[in-house]
C-alpha cells in the first residue's frame, strides 16, 4: 500500500507503511492505531457494525485517555456531589457529556454498548447537546469503570455542571456568528452583482462583463453556500440516513440546487444564474436560526442563572478556626460560617440562635424570612443580617437546588403529545413539498420551461416547515421556563396543555387549603395517665410520620427508642415506643376495628380529633385547631372567576371538613374518604366528561394525584406526593396556582396563534410561489420572516400575569421541601 489514507474508525490520516488492519462486515478496513482496533473490534464482536453505516462523520479518535487511574478518581464521593444524585432503589444517576459525539449514530452506540455492561440501569445521549444521563447500580459496578468503558469506545465523559452547559451555549453561540456574518457579507456583495447584472441586461452590456460579474459572484457565494450553509445539508443528510426528512431537506436542495445550476449555467456562458438567491436563502435561513438559537438559551437558562448564585468556595469551622475550601469539600455535620449578604452553599439546619434570609430566589417570597436554630435553610438563600453558622446536611447534586434543575431538565426531555403530533405532521409536510415541487416544476415545464427551475426553488423554500415545527416547542418551552420562575415546577412537560383544559380542581383539606396546624387546642385524657405522658408518647410517634397534622404536636422531649414504624395512609401511624404497641390516627384505627366506620364520637366538631391508643383501648384525644391559608379564598375566586369548579376530598372527619367548606365558599366537599375513595370521586368527575385537577400534599394524597387529569402537589408536601404529582408549587401555598393556570391557558392560545398562522401562511405563500408570483428570494425572505414571528410570539411568555393574587414578580423555585 502507498500513498495516504484514511482511519476507517476515527478518519484520521495515515501514511502507508503504519497501518492496522480488520475485517468489518467481510470487508478489509484500514485502521491507524491498536486503540482503533480494538474499538472496531468491540463493535464488531457486539454486533454493532451497523454504526459505521449510520454514522454522519468520523468517530473521535479512540485511546485519547483510557488510563484506569483517571477515571478510578470518578468513585470518590466528593467527586461526584456535583453531578451524581441517589434513588431510593440504591442507584445512582450521573449528569455527563460526552466528548465526540457528532450525530445520532454516536448516541445510537454509546447506548447499545453501553446498555449491556452489567449494572447500567439506563442511559440516554442527546446527539445534539452531548448530555448525557448515565444509571447505574453501585452495588455492581463503579462509575469509574462505566467512564472507562465509555472512554474505550472513542468518546471522553465529562461531568455535566452549570458551568459545562454554559460553556456549551457559548461554543455554539460562536460556531454560529462566524457563519451569519459569512452569510450576511456574502448576501451583500452577491447581491450587488446581481443587479448589476440585472441592469447589464436590460442595457445590453458587454458580454465579457456578464461573465466578469458572474464569476465573481461565484467566488463569494461559495464560500456562504459551503461554510454557513453546512449546518443545513449535514441537516438534511442526517434526516435522509435516519428516515425522518425534516426541514432542512427542502432547504439544502433549493440551496444546492440554486448553486449547482449557476455554476453549470456561468461556465456555460449562457442561461440565468442564481447565486443571489442561494446566499440569500442561507442569510436569512441563518439569520432566523441564530435568532431562535438566542431565544432557547434564553427560555434555557433558569437553572443556569439559579448555580450562578451559589458560591464556588465556603468559610468552614474546625475547632473554632475557619478555612476556606471549595464547597464540594464540605461533608455532613461540617459547620459553615456564612457572613451577611452572601449566598447560602448547602442545604442544612441553622446552627445560629438566629438569623434572617432572604429565600426570593427559590420560593418567590420576596420579604425576609427569620430563622431560629434547628431551623432548615437552603443553598441560595442570601444571609441578610450577622454572620451565620449551618451545618451541613446536602452539598452538591443532592440539595434542593439541584435536584431541581434535575427535575427541569427531565421535563424539557420529555415531549408533549401536541410537539409529537406536530413533529409527525411536518414529517409527512416534508415529503409532502418534495412532491409538490416536482409537480409544480414539470407543469411549468410543459407551460414555460424557461421559469420552471425558479418555481421550484421558490415552492421548495416557501413551504418550509420551519413555522410549523417551532410553533409549538417554542411555546412550550418558553411557558416552562416562565412558570418555573414563578414558582411552579412542572415535572411533565404535557401537564401544561393539560392544566389549561382543567374544567373541575379537587383539594384536599389537611395542609392544602388549610395551615399545617395551629397547634393542639385540647387534650382529653380517656385513661388514667397524666396528659402530658400521653402527648409525649404521641409526639413520640408522630416525629416519624410525614402527615401534616404531625406538625401539630411538639418535638418529644425525651430519647425512648420508636421502632417498628407502619404508616397506613388516610388512616394513622403504628409503632412501637419503649416495647409498647401504639397507635395514633382515625378513631377507627387505633380501635383496630377492621372495617368499621372511621367517623368520631363528635362528627359536628369544628376542629381534628387524633386519637392514641394501645391495642386493647383508646388512650388520649387530641382535637387540632387548623386554620384557612389566609390566600385561600383570594385563589378559589380566581379559579371560579376562570370557570373552574373547586371541591374538597378529604379523609377527615366531617366537621371540620364541613367547617372548612363553609369558610371558603365551597359547596361540594366530601368527608370521610379514603386513598380509594379519593380515586373513585375524580373517576366519576372523569366519566362525566370533565377534566380533573387534583392538589394534594400527602402519602394519601398521592393514589389520586397520579389519576387525576394533572395533579398539583403543595412544595412543602411529602416527597411521596411530589413523585406522583405533575406540577410542583415550590413557593409558600396557593399563591401561585391561579397564575399556573392562566399562564397554561395563554401558552396553549400563543400555540394556537403559532400553527394558525403557520398553516395560513402555506395556504397563502404556496399558490403564489406555485403561480410564479413569488420570486426565490422573495420566498426565502417570507419563510424566514414566518419562523421568527413564531419564535418572537412565543417569547412573549416570558412575562407572567399574575391572577390577582400577588403582584410581586416573583423569582421562584424551591420553599426547601426535599424533592423527589
Amino acid at each position: 500500500m502507498t500513498g495516504t489514507v484514511s482511519c476507517f474508525h476515527c478518519g484520521t490520516a495515515i501514511d502507508g507503511t503504519t497501518h492496522h488492519a480488520l475485517q468489518i462486515d467481510g470487508k478489509p478496513v484500514t485502521l491507524c492505531s491498536p486503540a482503533c482496533v480494538e474499538v472496531a473490534t468491540r463493535i464488531r464482536d457486539k454486533g454493532l457494525t451497523g454504526f459505521y453505516r449510520f454514522r454522519t462523520g468520523a468517530s473521535a479518535p479512540a485511546g485519547n485517555d483510557t488510563a484506569p487511574g483517571r477515571w478510578a478518581s470518578y468513585d470518590r464521593e466528593a467527586l461526584q456531589r456535583e453531578f451524581v444524585s441517589s434513588h431510593g432503589d440504591g442507584s445512582r444517576e450521573a449528569q455527563l457529556l460526552l466528548q465526540g459525539v457528532r450525530c445520532a449514530a454516536c448516541s445510537w452506540l454509546i447506548e447499545r454498548a453501553m446498555t449491556a455492561v452489567p449494572g447500567v440501569r439506563e442511559i440516554a445521549v442527546d446527539p445534539l447537546t452531548t448530555r448525557t444521563r448515565l444509571r447505574w447500580d453501585p452495588g455492581i459496578t463503579r462509575l469509574g469503570a462505566l467512564l472507562e468503558r465509555i472512554a474505550a469506545l472513542g468518546y471522553d465523559p465529562y461531568p455535566y455542571t452549570e458551568d459545562e452547559a454554559g460553556r456549551a451555549a457559548i461554543l455554539e453561540r460562536r460556531a454560529a456568528l462566524p457563519r451569519l456574518i459569512v452569510a450576511g457579507l456574502g448576501m451583500s456583495e452577491t447581491m450587488g452583482y446581481a443587479v448589476a447584472l440585472y441592469a447589464g441586461a436590460l442595457h445590453d452590456a458587454d458580454p465579457a462583463i456578464h461573465q466578469f460579474l458572474r464569476l465573481i459572484s461565484l467566488l463569494v457565494a461559495t464560500p456562504v453556500v459551503f461554510y454557513a450553509g453546512a449546518p443545513f445539508f449535514s441537516g438534511a443528510v442526517r434526516g435522509l440516513r435516519l428516515g425522518r426528512p425534516g426541514m432542512d431537506v427542502p432547504v439544502g436542495l433549493a440551496v444546492a440546487a440554486a448553486y449547482i445550476a449557476s455554476v453549470w449555467n456561468t461556465f456555460k456562458g449562457s442561461g440565468a444564474v442564481y447565486f443571489d438567491s442561494a446566499v440569500m436563502f442561507v442569510f436569512f435561513l441563518s439569520c432566523a436560526r441564530f435568532l431562535e438559537m438566542s431565544g432557547r438559551h434564553r427560555a434555557l437558562s433558569l437553572t443556569g442563572a439559579l448555580a450562578r448564585h451559589l458560591p464556588r468556595v465556603a468559610t468552614r469551622l474546625r475547632a473554632g478556626r475557619p478555612e476556606i475550601v471549595g464547597v464540594v469539600e464540605l461533608e455532613p455535620g461540617d459547620l459553615v460560617l456564612v457572613p451577611p449578604g452572601q449566598s447560602i452553599p448547602v442545604d442544612g439546619r441553622l446552627d445560629s440562635t438566629s438569623a434572617r434570609v432572604d429565600e426570593s430566589l427559590l420560593t418567590g417570597e420576596s420579604r425576609p424570612v427569620a430563622k431560629a436554630a434547628g431551623d432548615p435553610v437552603v443553598a441560595g438563600s442570601i444571609n441578610l443580617l450577622g454572620a451565620a453558622t449551618v451545618c451541613v446536611e446536602r452539598v452538591g447534586a443532592m440539595t434542593v437546588l439541584a435536584q431541581i434543575s434535575r427535575l427541569i431538565a427531565v421535563a424539557r426531555e420529555e415531549r408533549p403529545r401536541l410537539v409529537e403530533i406536530t413533529d409527525r405532521v411536518a414529517v409527512w409536510f416534508v415529503s409532502g413539498v418534495l412532491l409538490l415541487a416536482a409537480a409544480a416544476g414539470a407543469a411549468w415545464w410543459l407551460i414555460d420551461p424557461s421559469r420552471a427551475f425558479d418555481i421550484v426553488l421558490a415552492v421548495l423554500v416557501v413551504t418550509c416547515p420551519c413555522a410549523l415545527a417551532l410553533a409549538t416547542p417554542a411555546a412550550f418551552t418558553v411557558g416552562m421556563s416562565a412558570l418555573a420562575r414563578q414558582g411552579v415546577l412542572l415535572r411533565r412537560a404535557g401537564a401544561l396543555e393539560m392544566l389549561s383544559r382543567v374544567s373541575n380542581m379537587v383539594f384536599d383539606k389537611t395542609g392544602t387549603l388549610t395551615e399545617h396546624s395551629a397547634g393542639i387546642h385540647r387534650i382529653e385524657a380517656l385513661v388514667d395517665q397524666d396528659p402530658g405522658r400521653l402527648l409525649e408518647l404521641a409526639a413520640l410517634l408522630e416525629s416519624r410520620s410525614e402527615h401534616p397534622l404531625a406538625r401539630a404536636f411538639p418535638p418529644p422531649a425525651t430519647t425512648v427508642p420508636v421502632t417498628d414504624i407502619v404508616a397506613v395512609p388516610g388512616q394513622g401511624l403504628a409503632g412501637c415506643v419503649d416495647g409498647e404497641r401504639l397507635r395514633i390516627g382515625t378513631r377507627a384505627f387505633v380501635l383496630g376495628l377492621a372495617g368499621a366506620s372511621a367517623a368520631d364520637n363528635s362528627p359536628g366538631s369544628a376542629a381534628q380529633s387524633v386519637y392514641l391508643g394501645c391495642e386493647s383501648q383508646l388512650m388520649a384525644r387530641f382535637e387540632i385547631a387548623e386554620r384557612v391559608r389566609t390566600e385561600a379564598p383570594a385563589v378559589l375566586a380566581a379559579l371560579a372567576d376562570a370557570g373552574i369548579a373547586p371541591a374538597i376530598a378529604s379523609g377527615d372527619q366531617a366537621g371540620p371538613v364541613r367547617a372548612a367548606a363553609a369558610q371558603l365558599g365551597i359547596t361540594t366537599w366530601h368527608a370521610g374518604l379514603s386513598p380509594a375513595g379519593k380515586l373513585e370521586l375524580v373517576r366519576k368527575l372523569q366519566q362525566q366528561g370533565h377534566t380533573v385537577a387534583m392538589v394534594g400534599d400527602g402519602i394519601n394524597d398521592s393514589p389520586v394525584l397520579a389519576g387525576a387529569d394533572v395533579s398539583i402537589a403543595i412544595g412543602t408536601g411529602t416527597s411521596l406526593a411530589q413523585h406522583a404529582a405533575d406540577c410542583i408549587l415550590m413557593g409558600p401555598g396557593l399563591v401561585a396556582l391561579p397564575a399556573a393556570v392562566a399562564h397554561s391557558r395563554r401558552t396553549m392560545h400563543v400555540v394556537r396563534q403559532n400553527l394558525g398562522w403557520a398553516v395560513a401562511y402555506n395556504l397563502v405563500a404556496v399558490p403564489l410561489a406555485i403561480t410564479g408570483v413569488l420570486a426565490p428570494w422573495l420566498a426565502a425572505l417570507g419563510m424566514s420572516a414566518s419562523s421568527l414571528l413564531v419564535t418572537f410570539n412565543a417569547l412573549r411568555l416570558g412575562r407572567i400575569r399574575q391572577a390577582g393574587i400577588e403582584t410581586q414578580p416573583r423569582h421562584a423555585l424551591n420553599r426547601g421541601a426535599a424533592l423527589p
